[in-house]
Formats: C-alpha cells, sequence, structure tokens
C-alpha cells in the first residue's frame, strides 16, 4: 500500500475511533524488544542471511540506515527475494517492531516509545488493508495443490507404508566361480593408516589421459594421500562402481562383478553387474564371484562383524537390503522393498537398527520422479520417507517422511538422536529426531546433494552437491549448522563429488569425485583444500574405506561410509587403534 493510501485510512480510523495515538502502551521494554528482534535477525531464515551478521550488506543492502516496521513489511509485501522470510519466518506484528528496534540499535539509530506505539497503530491498519486485498479466482486445480502444498499435510495423514510383523526373507548365495589369489602386492606396515577404493572406467570430464577399462581396487596412504598400489579385475570380471566395502579385519574386500549370465533360483538373469566380487585385500586379486541375488549398491559394516549391502535392482527372489555373513559368505536375513511399501534407494545403520531410504512405487521409478521436479517437468511428487528396521525382530518400528524429493544419503550422529537426509530432487537437507520423526529444521544446498558427514564435534553437517537426479554436474560443498540449519561455507571440489566422509582422526575431509576420478582432501576446520589425489587412469570412484593396522600388524576397519568402526570415534576422542 502506498503512502497516500496509508494516511487516508488513518484518517478514517481517526474520525471512527478517535485520536490513533489515543491508547498509548507506555509499558514498553525497548531492551526486551531489541532482544527478541536479534533472535529473530538470527533464525535459521531470516535478515542475517542477505544483510549479514552486523546488518551492514551483503546479497543484500545496507540496513544500518534504520528501517521502521512498515519498511520492513513493504518489503515483505513486494520484494519476491522476502518470499522465503514470509515462508519461514512469518513475523508478526510485535515480531516486526522488535526486529525494527534492533536493527536500528545496530545503526545508532534511537527508538522512543512513541515510535513503537505509532508504529504499531500505522502497521495495524496496513494489515487490516492488506487483509482487504483483491481474492484472485483458483481453479479446482489450484485449490487442489493448495490443500497439499505444505508438508504438514504429509505427516498429518501419514499412513504406513510397510507391512506389519516380521518382514525377514531370506536367500541362498551361490558361489559362481573361484581363483587363485595371487601373490601379495601390498604390505602395510604396523601402526599405519590406509585407504581403499574402488574405482572404474575413466571418469566423464578427463581429457589427455590413457582411459581405464577395468575395475580396480586401489589402496593407499592415508597420512600422505598418495596411492601405493593398485589391482586390476581381469577384463572378463570388470563389473561397475559403487560398492566399496571390506570385512571388519580388512582380510577381504567386496565390490561388483559382472552379470552371472544364468538365471539363479529359476528366475531370469539380470543383465547388469550383478554379482558380488570378494577380493583378498592384499594381494587385490579376486578369489569368489557370488550370486547375492541383485546388483549391490551400497555396503557398511553392521555391528563389527557382518555387512549391511542394498541393492540397485533384484532379481527374482532377491532381496533388497540384507545383511551379508562375510565369515560365510551367505545372506543371514533381509527385506524385499514391496514389504516395505515402496522402492528402496539406499541402507545405513547405528549398529541398532537399520534405515532405509524409501521411494513411492508409483512415482516413475528410481530416479525419474525426483528429476522432474528438479526440472520443473513435475510440480510435486509423492512424498518419501525412511523406514526404521529392526533387525532382531525384521520389523519396520516407524516411518519418517521428510521434507524433499529422492533422499539419497542418511547422516546418523554418535548419539543417534538425529537422522540428516540430502533430497536430491530439491535441493535441500532435513534434519529428523529419531525419537519422534520430528523435522527439526530443512534447508537448501546446491544442486542435487548426494553424500554427507559430521564434522568431528558434530556442529557442522557437509554436504556434497552431486547434481544428481538433475543432470547437472555439482562440483561443490555446503556448510551447515547442526544446531540452527545455518548455511555457513560453500567449499568448492571436483566435479560430481558423491562421497564426502570425516577421516579417522576427525581433522579431514575426504571427497570422491566421479567427475574427474580424484579424492579431494580439505582441512575440517579451515575448509583449505590439502591435497587432490588422482586415482590410476583418473579412474571413477565409489566408496571409502580407511584401515588402520596395530601394532601386532592386525587390520581394522575403523570408517567406511556407514560410519566408524572398531570403537574408534573421532566425537569422543577415540581416533586411533591401540
Amino acid at each position: 500500500m502506498n503512502r497516500k493510501k496509508l494516511s487516508l485510512l488513518l484518517g478514517i480510523l481517526t474520525f471512527l475511533v478517535g485520536p490513533v495515538f489515543a491508547q498509548m502502551d507506555s509499558t514498553i521494554d525497548l531492551e526486551a524488544m531489541s532482544a527478541k528482534g536479534k533472535e529473530l535477525y538470527f533464525e535459521r531464515v531470516s535478515c542475517w542471511v542477505c544483510h549479514s551478521d552486523d546488518a551492514s550488506g551483503g546479497v543484500g543492502p545496507t540496513l544500518l540506515n534504520g528501517p521502521t516496521p512498515l519498511d520492513i513489511q513493504e518489503q515483505l509485501d513486494s520484494n519476491p527475494q522476502m518470499a522465503v522470510i514470509v515462508s519461514e519466518l512469518n513475523p508478526s506484528v510485535d515480531d516486526l517492531l522488535a526486529l525494527s528496534v534492533y536493527i536500528r540499535d545496530l545503526g545508532g539509530n534511537s527508538t522512543s516509545l512513541d515510535d513503537v506505539n505509532g508504529w504499531r497503530t500505522e502497521l495495524t491498519a496496513m494489515l487490516a488493508a492488506k487483509a482487504d486485498a483483491t481474492v484472485f479466482a483458483l481453479t479446482a486445480r489450484d485449490k487442489k495443490v493448495l490443500e497439499i502444498q505444505s508438508f504438514d499435510t504429509v505427516v498429518e495423514d501419514w499412513q504406513r507404508k510397510a507391512k506389519t510383523g516380521s518382514l525377514k526373507q531370506d536367500y541362498q548365495v551361490t558361489e559362481l566361480a573361484t581363483y587363485d589369489n595371487g601373490e601379495a602386492v601390498f604390505s602395510p606396515e604396523p601402526g599405519k593408516t590406509y585407504f581403499y577404493q574402488n574405482i572404474g572406467t575413466t571418469a566423464r570430464r578427463v581429457r589427455d589421459v590413457e582411459p581405464s577399462n577395468y575395475t580396480q581396487v586401489v589402496i593407499g596412504d592415508a597420512d600422505t594421500k598418495e596411492v601405493i598400489v593398485s589391482g586390476a579385475m581381469p577384463e572378463e570380471l570388470r563389473g561397475a562402481v559403487h560398492t566399496t566395502v571390506l570385512t571388519p579385519d580388512a582380510r577381504y574386500v567386496y565390490i561388483i562383478g559382472p552379470s552371472s549370465g544364468v538365471a539363479p533360483q529359476g528366475g531370469r538373469a539380470l543383465r547388469v553387474p550383478a554379482t558380488l566380487l570378494k577380493v583378498d585385500a592384499l594381494t587385490l586379486q579376486p578369489i569368489k564371484q557370488l550370486d547375492v541375488g541383485g546388483r549391490t549398491h551400497h555396503a557398511q559394516i553392521f555391528q563389527d562383524k557382518y555387512l549391511l549391502i542394498d541393492t540397485f535392482i533384484a532379481s527374482p527372489g532377491g532381496l533388497d537390503v540384507f545383511l551379508f555373513d562375510p565369515e560365510t559368505d551367505q545372506i543371514i536375513g533381509g527385506v524385499r522393498s514391496e514389504d516395505l511399501g515402496g522402492s528402496s534407494y539406499t541402507a545405513y545403520t547405528d549398529n541398532e537398527f537399520i534405515y532405509i531410504l524409501m521411494q513411492p512405487g508409483n512415482d516413475g521409478g528410481m530416479l525419474d520422479g525426483a528429476a522432474r521436479v528438479a526440472s520443473g517437468q513435475a510440480t510435486t511428487s509423492l512424498p518419501y520417507w525412511v523406514s526404521k528396521l529392526d533387525p532382531e525382530t525384521w520389523e519396520v518400528v516407524a516411518e519418517y517422511p521428510y521434507s524433499g524429493f529422492r533422499g539419497d544419503w542418511i547422516i546418523i550422529d554418535s548419539d543417534s538422536d538425529y537422522l540428516y537426509v540430502p533430497a536430491a530432487g530439491s535441493a535441500n537437507v532435513s534434519k529428523i529426531n529419531n525419537s519422534t520423526g520430528a523435522i527439526e529444521w530443512s534447508t537448501p544446498t546446491g544442486i542435487g546433494p548426494y553424500g554427507g558427514t559430521l564434522n568431528a564435534d558434530e556442529t557442522e553437517l557437509w554436504v556434497s552437491n552431486k547434481g544428481e537426479a538433475t543432470g547437472a554436474l555439482g562440483r561443490t560443498l555446503t556448510v551447515v549448522d547442526t544446531e540452527s540449519g545455518r548455511g555457513l561455507d560453500t567449499v568448492f571440489s571436483g566435479y560430481q563429488a558423491d562421497h564426502v566422509l570425516l577421516s579417522p582422526d576427525g581433522k579431514e575431509m575426504w571427497v570422491t569425485s566421479n567427475g574427474e576420478g580424484r579424492i579431494y582432501v580439505f582441512d575440517a576446520a579451515t575448509k583449505e583444500q590439502l591435497k587432490v589425489i588422482d586415482m590410476p587412469q583418473r579412474g571413477n570412484p565409489h566408496g571409502l574405506v580407511w584401515v588402520q593396522y596395530d601394532e601386532n600388524g592386525v587390520g581394522h576397519v575403523v570408517r567406511d561410509q556407514g560410519g566408524f568402526h572398531n570403537g574408534i570415534n573421532p566425537a569422543d576422542g577415540r581416533p586411533l587403534i591401540k
């Protein structure tokens, strides 16, 4: 509303109810109001984001000239950049008064009781006039969208997707072939820490490099950040990247192998790489090829004993998420997506429960639904959720819908209090209360976020912006304050950075770049880039595992994509095997 119309309205109000300043509030505490304004100014999504902490200006202009509450309201009504403030902060009259007093204090502008009372009367009249604004026609479709556009509606009418009772299913692993594992090519030193990495063919953005056409397992020195040795699989066993997991004693590596070409358990054979190769961790040569009922996606150690594995696609009778015993190379139990009520994507664990990222089964398949939302081809999507599974009973004990489309990763804090879920299709990350399922906050990231990790004291969440499900090539990391959800920093890394993991000593962030065939290493405190590690023939890296050898030369996996193992936990100051 312009000033002339506002003055006219105030004149009418004065005629009808008497002088507008007749009812002055002399009990206002300006100091308390300023304190409240400061709290509002530094909300997760509020003024500081664009105008800086001291209101001197940033993306937005300086506020040190001392805007009144009416100035702020006019911006909320007319400036498209303020839309997120309207939706997230939704300030009341008292909020606007408090914000104005605090901002004016920052700029050294004095505020009197008369100012506050006058602003309140004018602001109340302004908002009353706004309430009488023209109501535009809504179509039947518009009304349907308005009914469901709030995430609150997802939570309010959520209906359980999973079946009740035990969902446990079994699958008999078949040993397809065995191989001579040859001579050792790696001799670990007692007391040292190494990293293991599975790489595939040469990354897409690499030029002038002799291409790699093989699947390789790479070992490097975690201290010097240099590749020591790599072992290529025979050409006929070339599979795909994604899975890199070691047994807890670091004796064997499991990676994806090729299609078996045979139909397991009477079903049809998967034509994609869909076997599991067991590789000797010292010779770097395969010793077994196993049919596990599907193409494995991600894998991690569970309870320092088993491996938790999820699959991209399962053969008939195969499982979508299962626990695998590396002592026997057999599956001890698992679940199928249809029993969970949707399509599973990846699974994570806090060593007590299994958390499975679920996708709506009728939303365009594994990637399409989120991709359509991200590209604007779809206005919304069916909701996505986390399924919390108890592996003792194989029952789903909770379902947590989250605000976003196509979550890719779950980061779990050391006390299992919170889950963090980056969502590729909506470019945001949500913090979920693991007891109640409540969304503590949801905040923007870069494009197509994928993996994430917490820093040592768990005050920061690092998320890799891969461009997943969007067709884009992201190359940044977003750093977020875990308490408030405030964005703290944007860190540049390699193209299509997907996995980002905190090192076992808690001092470094390691990031795998699928687009460049590299690992980027950053200082976790300063965010300075410390090292870029080229993979052999710049092969496409995926997964990352750290192994420590104790003083007796015995190996222990201390970190993989699921978290820390064998008693290691930087949050508790335990970074090394003794």
